[in-house]
Protein backbone atom coordinates (compact mmCIF):
# COMPACT_ATOMS: atom_id res chain seq x y z
CA UNK A 1 0.00 0.00 0.00
CA UNK A 2 1.40 3.36 -0.67
CA UNK A 3 2.46 5.52 2.09
CA UNK A 4 0.52 9.09 0.76
CA UNK A 5 -2.74 6.90 -0.28
CA UNK A 6 -5.54 8.88 0.38
CA UNK A 7 -4.26 11.97 1.91
CA UNK A 8 -4.56 14.80 0.42
CA UNK A 9 -4.29 19.00 2.35
CA UNK A 10 -6.14 22.19 2.33
CA UNK A 11 -4.22 25.70 3.19
CA UNK A 12 -6.08 28.21 5.26
CA UNK A 13 -4.48 31.59 4.92
CA UNK A 14 -5.90 35.12 5.74
CA UNK A 15 -5.66 37.41 9.09
CA UNK A 16 -8.43 35.24 10.57
CA UNK A 17 -7.50 31.40 9.77
CA UNK A 18 -5.98 30.93 13.32
CA UNK A 19 -9.57 32.05 15.34
CA UNK A 20 -11.92 31.06 12.39
CA UNK A 21 -10.70 26.89 12.80
CA UNK A 22 -10.64 27.40 16.71
CA UNK A 23 -14.37 28.11 16.50
CA UNK A 24 -15.23 24.72 14.77
CA UNK A 25 -12.42 22.17 15.63
CA UNK A 26 -12.20 20.11 18.78
CA UNK A 27 -9.20 20.68 19.77
CA UNK A 28 -6.82 23.94 20.81
CA UNK A 29 -5.61 25.65 17.12
CA UNK A 30 -2.72 26.96 19.57
CA UNK A 31 -1.12 23.36 20.25
CA UNK A 32 0.24 23.98 16.42
CA UNK A 33 2.88 25.95 18.04
CA UNK A 34 4.23 22.38 19.77
CA UNK A 35 3.82 20.40 16.53
CA UNK A 36 0.89 18.72 14.99
CA UNK A 37 -2.23 18.64 16.14
CA UNK A 38 -5.01 15.85 15.46
CA UNK A 39 -8.63 17.10 15.56
CA UNK A 40 -12.32 16.64 14.35
CA UNK A 41 -14.65 18.78 13.05
CA UNK A 42 -18.40 17.86 13.86
CA UNK A 43 -22.20 18.55 13.06
CA UNK A 44 -24.17 20.90 15.30
CA UNK A 45 -25.60 17.58 16.77
CA UNK A 46 -22.04 16.47 17.96
CA UNK A 47 -21.46 13.86 15.74
CA UNK A 48 -18.23 13.13 13.43
CA UNK A 49 -17.89 14.82 10.06
CA UNK A 50 -14.32 14.38 9.55
CA UNK A 51 -10.68 14.28 11.10
CA UNK A 52 -7.43 15.41 10.61
CA UNK A 53 -4.17 16.77 11.12
CA UNK A 54 -3.13 20.57 11.10
CA UNK A 55 0.48 22.13 11.29
CA UNK A 56 1.81 25.49 11.48
CA UNK A 57 3.09 27.05 8.15
CA UNK A 58 4.57 30.51 8.72
CA UNK A 59 1.62 32.12 9.51
CA UNK A 60 -0.70 29.60 7.52
CA UNK A 61 -2.72 26.23 8.80
CA UNK A 62 -2.04 23.34 6.77
CA UNK A 63 -4.85 20.69 7.26
CA UNK A 64 -3.76 16.69 6.15
CA UNK A 65 -6.95 15.70 5.33
CA UNK A 66 -8.64 12.14 4.08
CA UNK A 67 -8.74 12.52 0.30
CA UNK A 68 -12.76 11.27 0.59
CA UNK A 69 -13.12 13.92 3.07
CA UNK A 70 -11.29 16.72 1.67
CA UNK A 71 -13.83 18.29 -1.21
CA UNK A 72 -16.29 18.01 1.93
CA UNK A 73 -14.47 19.57 4.56
CA UNK A 74 -13.25 22.56 2.03
CA UNK A 75 -17.50 23.13 1.53
CA UNK A 76 -17.98 23.03 5.50
CA UNK A 77 -15.27 25.62 5.95
CA UNK A 78 -16.48 27.89 3.28
CA UNK A 79 -20.16 27.48 4.41
CA UNK A 80 -18.78 28.72 8.66
CA UNK A 81 -16.16 31.39 6.46
CA UNK A 82 -19.21 34.70 6.44
CA UNK A 83 -16.78 37.75 6.25
CA UNK A 84 -13.73 36.43 7.83
CA UNK A 85 -10.46 36.67 6.08
CA UNK A 86 -9.76 33.04 5.37
CA UNK A 87 -8.93 32.16 2.19
CA UNK A 88 -8.92 28.15 1.31
CA UNK A 89 -7.07 26.44 -0.96
CA UNK A 90 -5.45 23.12 -2.15
CA UNK A 91 -2.15 22.10 -1.29
CA UNK A 92 -0.29 20.03 -3.59
CA UNK A 93 2.15 18.41 -1.64
CA UNK A 94 1.68 14.74 -0.46
CA UNK A 95 2.18 12.92 2.82
CA UNK A 96 4.58 9.98 3.90
CA UNK A 97 4.44 8.28 7.22
CA UNK A 98 7.15 5.66 8.76
CA UNK A 99 8.57 4.36 12.01
CA UNK A 100 12.43 5.41 13.19
CA UNK A 101 14.11 7.84 14.15
CA UNK A 102 11.93 11.62 13.80
CA UNK A 103 14.06 13.23 11.20
CA UNK A 104 14.13 17.37 10.80
CA UNK A 105 10.88 18.11 9.19
CA UNK A 106 9.06 15.85 10.08
CA UNK A 107 5.95 15.63 13.20
CA UNK A 108 5.48 13.11 15.58
CA UNK A 109 1.84 11.61 15.52
CA UNK A 110 0.31 13.45 17.77
CA UNK A 111 -2.11 9.86 18.72
CA UNK A 112 0.35 7.72 19.67
CA UNK A 113 4.13 7.40 20.09
CA UNK A 114 3.63 4.19 18.52
CA UNK A 115 2.18 6.00 15.21
CA UNK A 116 5.87 7.52 14.32
CA UNK A 117 5.91 10.08 11.89
CA UNK A 118 3.90 12.47 9.58
CA UNK A 119 6.09 14.40 6.54
CA UNK A 120 4.96 16.72 3.62
CA UNK A 121 8.36 17.65 1.88
CA UNK A 122 7.85 14.70 -0.52
CA UNK A 123 10.24 12.24 0.91
CA UNK A 124 10.39 8.72 0.72
CA UNK A 125 7.96 6.81 3.70
CA UNK A 126 8.06 3.42 5.17
CA UNK A 127 5.71 1.21 2.86
CA UNK A 128 6.60 -1.89 4.65
CA UNK A 129 4.56 -0.57 7.61
CA UNK A 130 1.68 -2.68 8.34
CA UNK A 131 -0.48 0.32 9.54
CA UNK A 132 -3.66 -1.98 9.96
CA UNK A 133 -1.72 -3.67 12.81
CA UNK A 134 -0.65 -0.95 14.42
CA UNK A 135 -4.16 0.61 14.23
CA UNK A 136 -5.77 -2.25 16.03
CA UNK A 137 -2.92 -3.04 18.37
CA UNK A 138 -3.79 1.16 19.53
CA UNK A 139 -7.38 1.02 18.88
CA UNK A 140 -7.01 3.86 16.11
CA UNK A 141 -9.83 4.29 14.32
CA UNK A 142 -10.28 4.95 10.64
CA UNK A 143 -11.62 7.60 8.46
CA UNK A 144 -14.47 6.24 6.94
CA UNK A 145 -14.12 2.70 8.63
CA UNK A 146 -14.96 2.75 11.95
CA UNK A 147 -15.50 7.00 12.16
CA UNK A 148 -18.70 7.30 10.12
CA UNK A 149 -21.72 10.23 10.58
CA UNK A 150 -22.81 8.06 13.12
CA UNK A 151 -19.72 8.29 15.57
CA UNK A 152 -19.70 10.63 18.67
CA UNK A 153 -16.18 10.86 19.13
CA UNK A 154 -15.47 10.48 22.36
CA UNK A 155 -16.31 6.81 21.57
CA UNK A 156 -14.28 6.54 19.42
CA UNK A 157 -11.19 7.07 21.67
CA UNK A 158 -10.61 10.75 20.68
CA UNK A 159 -9.67 11.70 24.21
CA UNK A 160 -7.28 8.69 24.51
CA UNK A 161 -5.99 10.07 20.92
CA UNK A 162 -5.12 13.65 22.04
CA UNK A 163 -7.86 14.65 19.28
CA UNK A 164 -10.40 16.52 22.15
CA UNK A 165 -9.38 19.39 24.28
CA UNK A 166 -12.04 20.31 27.02
CA UNK A 167 -10.57 23.16 28.54
CA UNK A 168 -11.08 25.17 25.44
CA UNK A 169 -14.13 27.66 24.03
CA UNK A 170 -16.80 26.41 22.12
CA UNK A 171 -17.00 24.92 18.78
CA UNK A 172 -19.82 23.41 17.02
CA UNK A 173 -21.14 19.96 18.74
CA UNK A 174 -19.29 20.95 21.98
CA UNK A 175 -21.87 20.65 24.35
CA UNK A 176 -23.13 17.22 23.49
CA UNK A 177 -19.50 16.30 23.95
CA UNK A 178 -18.99 17.88 26.88
CA UNK A 179 -22.54 16.54 28.56
CA UNK A 180 -20.47 13.03 27.05
CA UNK A 181 -17.36 13.68 28.65
CA UNK A 182 -19.34 14.42 32.22
CA UNK A 183 -22.06 11.06 32.08
CA UNK A 184 -20.39 8.10 34.15
CA UNK A 185 -19.73 6.04 31.91
CA UNK A 186 -19.77 5.27 27.90
CA UNK A 187 -22.37 2.63 27.53
CA UNK A 188 -20.86 2.18 24.02
CA UNK A 189 -17.62 2.37 22.06
CA UNK A 190 -14.58 1.23 19.90
CA UNK A 191 -13.09 -2.05 21.84
CA UNK A 192 -10.26 -4.47 20.45
CA UNK A 193 -11.58 -8.00 20.46
CA UNK A 194 -10.10 -11.58 20.19
CA UNK A 195 -11.35 -12.96 16.64
CA UNK A 196 -11.51 -16.88 15.31
CA UNK A 197 -11.87 -16.65 11.84
CA UNK A 198 -12.69 -13.49 9.97
CA UNK A 199 -15.95 -11.08 8.99
CA UNK A 200 -16.46 -8.49 6.24
CA UNK A 201 -16.14 -4.80 7.54
CA UNK A 202 -19.31 -3.59 8.73
CA UNK A 203 -20.68 -7.24 10.04
CA UNK A 204 -23.18 -7.08 12.64
CA UNK A 205 -21.76 -8.64 16.28
CA UNK A 206 -24.22 -10.41 17.81
CA UNK A 207 -24.78 -12.80 21.49
CA UNK A 208 -25.24 -15.77 21.84
CA UNK A 209 -29.36 -15.41 21.94
CA UNK A 210 -28.83 -13.84 18.85
CA UNK A 211 -29.26 -9.76 20.30
CA UNK A 212 -27.04 -7.36 18.63
CA UNK A 213 -23.55 -6.82 19.77
CA UNK A 214 -22.06 -4.07 18.08
CA UNK A 215 -20.32 -4.07 14.96
CA UNK A 216 -16.65 -5.46 13.68
CA UNK A 217 -14.33 -3.24 11.64
CA UNK A 218 -10.51 -3.64 11.26
CA UNK A 219 -8.77 -6.91 11.76
CA UNK A 220 -5.72 -7.79 12.09
CA UNK A 221 -4.47 -11.73 12.69
CA UNK A 222 -6.09 -12.41 16.24
CA UNK A 223 -7.32 -8.85 17.01
CA UNK A 224 -9.95 -6.90 15.66
CA UNK A 225 -11.50 -2.65 16.09
CA UNK A 226 -15.38 -3.54 17.09
CA UNK A 227 -17.90 -1.15 18.19
CA UNK A 228 -19.95 -2.73 21.24
CA UNK A 229 -22.64 -2.39 23.30
CA UNK A 230 -20.74 -3.13 26.52
CA UNK A 231 -23.38 -4.33 28.43
CA UNK A 232 -23.91 -7.20 25.68
CA UNK A 233 -20.47 -8.06 24.84
CA UNK A 234 -19.62 -10.10 28.18
CA UNK A 235 -20.02 -13.33 27.08
CA UNK A 236 -19.51 -15.31 23.65
CA UNK A 237 -19.78 -13.32 20.69
CA UNK A 238 -20.54 -13.62 16.68
CA UNK A 239 -19.78 -11.92 13.35
CA UNK A 240 -21.07 -14.65 11.05
CA UNK A 241 -18.53 -17.12 11.20
CA UNK A 242 -16.25 -15.33 13.33
CA UNK A 243 -15.71 -16.02 17.12
CA UNK A 244 -15.27 -12.74 18.97
CA UNK A 245 -14.21 -12.19 22.53
CA UNK A 246 -14.10 -8.89 24.59
CA UNK A 247 -11.94 -8.90 27.51
CA UNK A 248 -11.92 -5.03 28.93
Amino acid sequence: MSNTHKRRLLRLSGADASDFLQGLITNDIQKVNQGLVYTAILSPQGKYLADFFVFKEGADLILDTHEDQTEMLAKRLSMYKLRADVVIENDPRTVSRGLGTLEDGAFLDPRSDALGWRAYDGRAGDATVDWAALNVEHMIPQTGIELSSDSYILEMGFEQLNGVDFKKGCYVGQEVTARMKHKTELKKGLARVQIEGSAPIGTDITTADGKTAGTLFTQSSTQALAYLRFDRATGPLNAKDAQITYAP
